[in-house]
């Protein structure tokens, strides 16, 4: 490599061969899991191209049992924070130490990071989903160390999975406010197939209004999920015709939105229109109306799947699959529930 070249990284030796990038660290340290014939290959290849291991790679691949990978979608949502949060006081307290990474969910760089951390031999690792590439499933499961899916919840887990039953929890929203007397449901969310976990509420509202012969209208903003979004898709939804009579959004974030947006167009909520969130954060506490919304339990969630973690850790085996409860918050953006009369 000539002088000012940029030094090649992992990933450029890996992409030459044709191999994943822990076929090139194993070949590279000597490890078991590749053909005499490939580790040749592949050390004429780093040398060729220049590539020298990273020392903070090399020091922590010899000694990062205390060690949790964690990856999440973004760190700029305080659900994942709050995750985060609960988990770190459990693994700080057994002395395992934490590195996160965001995917902005993108299955592909979620997958290379797995990738990268493999090679670090951490002893646990963390991801806020349960949707992954088959490639980055059977590494995981090949890796043989504590995998812990947060957030949502697998049916068949790579190896243990804390979080909700989205589609539930989307379901009781629509049953009660079908029973509040609701007709005409939007959903206000962002890009298709970009929040999973939102579409899995969605349909699961949807089942409920459809139950009842009755439609959800579904908005997509392109867009974070912000107040900005919220507002935007609010703002579709009271242009159309007939006009929804409730909007059910993707987080509390997003229902806020909505509703400085019926504000500014002088729409009452509730009387002429409902609003339900999600999560139950605290922003719904300094509202001048609290929002209808399901409060996830974020801390306990963290708390939880560290327990699991640390114990996993430590040669002990417990639930594979634990679903966290959702509470209902009928708030005061929707209508009141009808008293009985005698």
């Amino acid at each position: 490599m000539s002088l000012g070249a940029k030094a090649a990284k992992i990933e450029d030796v890996a992409r030459a061969a044709g191999v994943s990038i822990m076929s090139v660290s194993r070949a590279l340290r000597g490890v078991d899991g590749v053909s005499d014939a490939t580790r040749s290959r592949i050390a004429d290849l780093a040398a060729e191209m220049g590539y020298v291991p990273s020392r903070l790679a090399g020091s922590l691949a010899q000694a990062t049992t205390n060690l949790v990978c964690i990856s999440v979608p973004t760190l700029f949502d305080a659900v994942f924070a709050e995750i985060i949060g609960g988990m770190r006081e459990t693994l700080s307290h057994a002395g395992l130490e934490t590195i996160i990474e965001t995917s902005d969910y993108d299955q592909s760089r979620e997958a290379a990071w797995v990738e990268r951390m493999i090679t670090w031999s951490p002893a646990a690792l963390v991801l806020s989903d349960v949707d992954h590439t088959r490639e980055t499933r059977d590494l995981l499961r090949s890796a043989n160390i504590p995998v812990m899916e947060l957030w949502d919840v697998a049916d068949d887990p790579i190896d243990m999975s804390v979080g909700l039953d989205h589609r539930s929890v989307g379901y009781e929203m629509g049953v009660h406010l079908v029973q509040l007397g609701y007709t005409r449901p939007a959903y206000v969310g962002i890009a298709s197939g970009r929040d999973r976990r939102s579409e899995k509420r969605m349909s699961g509202i949807a089942e409920a209004f459809a139950s009842n012969a009755l439609f959800l209208t579904p908005i997509h903003v392109e867009a974070a999920p912000s107040f900005e979004a919220g507002f935007e898709g609010a703002r579709v939804a009271l242009a159309k015709d007939p006009v929804p009579d409730v909007l059910c959004f993707l987080n509390d974030h997003l229902a806020f939105g909505g509703l400085m947006a019926c504000e500014a167009a002088g729409i009452n909520v509730p009387q002429d229109i409902g609003i339900a969130g999600f999560n139950g954060l605290n922003i719904t506490n300094v509202l001048p109306r609290r929002l209808t919304t399901s409060s996830t339990p974020r801390r306990l969630m963290g708390k939880t799947a560290a327990r699991m973690l640390v114990a996993a850790v430590r040669g002990v085996r417990t639930d594979r699959r634990v679903v966290m409860p959702v509470t209902l918050d009928p708030g005061a953006t929707t209508r009141h529930r009808p008293v009985p009369t005698d």
